[in-house]
């Protein structure tokens, strides 16, 4: 940069300056009392003026911070008192029951209680809004409406036919088989609603079973974490080598694989049981435990075939059938028209009939018998592996407690850990195969609950 004077210039000019200041403010000093000379006091009230406008701006500045402050604390009281009014809202709800009475109930506690589901309500709900329970009522409906029809047509074709066969077989052979088939239709619907109640009966237990499965896989995870903190425990201390934390963080994954799986399992059940009951797949239920072990029928296997044959509306149905071929018969033995061909395709209807009837018994027996076995089977199996489950705990606390004096191995203490979780599993599996056995061999007598 180039400057209009050379150094020893701006030297000389600089001592000067300084020198009228130091001879300027001695003047001051000394004019005590006096007033100021004009540009000095000109020069003072502009640095005043100055003074003023920045302390004007510094009070705006001010007055800024503490309007926005003000506005801060009025926010936070209002923020504070809608919370305060939520809260007291929130604690109204809360210890408000619906009776109007002090109590505990809150929104979740309604939303528990409202999906809470037992064996009954799903068997109530099933017969409402299951889709083939539905599908059979109107069928007989229509059938029953399309029987007196034929039945009026008919009524007015005897007038026409008067003294003849037909006439005859309308009379007695028609109004017989409205009634009968009236009846049959109801009993095809009983038997259709029968099914689904099985099927009902069945999907609850296995949705019950699954989760019940869940918390036994959750417990094997706990039970293999607390191994993996062991063995990191130990191998901090230098009692164990680096293999072990290894092989018990395998068993944490494997313990999370299972978890992964009966939640899936969970999952899948609940759709199929809502299904079944014909309501939202995707609805959330808490299942009352149900145990049917004391509910299953005491009587030896000849006692509930006699008992299936009486009960089952199938047998009703055939021995329907046969009556109506029997009043049809019967008709044409009247007018003596069993060399006709109607005559020879009546006997061989009751004959069916007969066969019909006989086909039948065999396949209750038979279905009465293998649930029959299948109940008592079930029942050995219970004890069986309620034992096995008692000592694969025992062995697993054994272990644990050999390992903890070293004398085993992390990998024995997660084969024992396996060993008892699959023992857990087969035990709640003969639980649940029990219950499904009871309900299958009560269908199979037909019973009505």
């Amino acid at each position: 940069m180039n400057f209009p004077y050379s150094s020893k210039k701006w030297l000389t000019l600089s001592i000067a300056a300084v020198m009228a200041t130091s001879i300027g403010v001695g003047a001051v000093a000394s004019e005590s009392g006096t007033a100021a000379p004009a540009s000095q006091t000109q020069g003072s009230q502009q640095n005043d003026k100055a003074t003023t406008a920045a302390t004007a701006d510094n009070s705006k500045v001010d007055a800024n911070k503490t309007d926005a402050t003000k506005a801060d604390t009025a926010a936070t009281e209002d923020k504070a008192a809608a919370n305060g009014t939520a809260d007291a809202k929130a604690a109204d709800a809360k210890n408000t029951s619906p009776s109007g009475t002090t109590g505990t109930t809150n929104a979740s506690d309604s939303t528990s209680a409202a999906e809470q589901m037992t064996l009954a309500k799903a068997i109530e709900q099933a017969m409402q809004t299951n889709s083939k329970i539905q599908t059979a009522r109107l069928e007989a409906k229509t059938a029953d409406i399309n029987q007196s029809l034929a039945y009026d047509s008919a009524a007015d074709m005897r007038g026409l036919l008067d003294r003849s066969l037909e006439a005859s077989k309308q009379k007695y052979i028609g109004t017989k088989q409205a009634d009968l088939t009236k009846k049959l239709n109801q009993l095809a619907v009983k038997v259709t609603e029968n099914q689904v109640k099985l099927g009902v009966q069945q999907a609850y237990y296995n949705l019950l079973h699954a989760q019940a499965d869940l918390e036994l896989k959750k417990q094997s995870l706990n039970r293999a974490q607390t191994q993996l903190k062991v063995a990191k425990a130990a191998f901090d201390v230098g009692t164990k080598a680096k293999t072990d934390i290894l092989q018990a963080e395998m068993g944490v994954a494997g313990a999370q694989a299972a978890l992964a799986a009966a939640e899936n399992t969970l999952e899948i059940n609940g759709m199929k049981f809502n299904e079944i009951i014909g309501v939202d797949v995707n609805k959330k239920w808490k299942l009352t435990p149900e145990n049917k072990q004391i509910a299953a029928p005491a009587m030896n296997l000849q006692q509930a075939q006699e008992q299936a044959l009486k009960q089952r509306h199938e047998i009703v149905q055939k021995e329907g059938e046969l009556e109506l071929a029997n009043t049809t018969v019967n008709v044409l033995e009247d007018w003596s028209m069993q060399a006709t061909y109607n005559g020879r395709i009546a006997k061989n209807n009751v004959e069916k009939a007969k066969l019909a009837i006989e086909e039948q018994n065999r396949q209750i027996k038979t279905e009465v018998a293998e649930a029959y076995l299948n109940l008592n089977a079930a029942r050995v199996a219970i004890d069986f592996r309620k034992k096995a489950m008692e000592a694969a705990a025992e062995s697993y606390r054994l272990t644990n407690l050999r390992f903890e004096n070293g004398l085993a191995t992390t990998l024995e203490v997660i084969q024992a850990e396996e060993e008892l979780a699959e023992k857990e599993n087969q035990h709640l599996e003969a639980i649940r195969n029990y219950n499904l056995a009871v309900v299958n061999f009560e269908n199979a007598l037909g019973v009505n609950k």
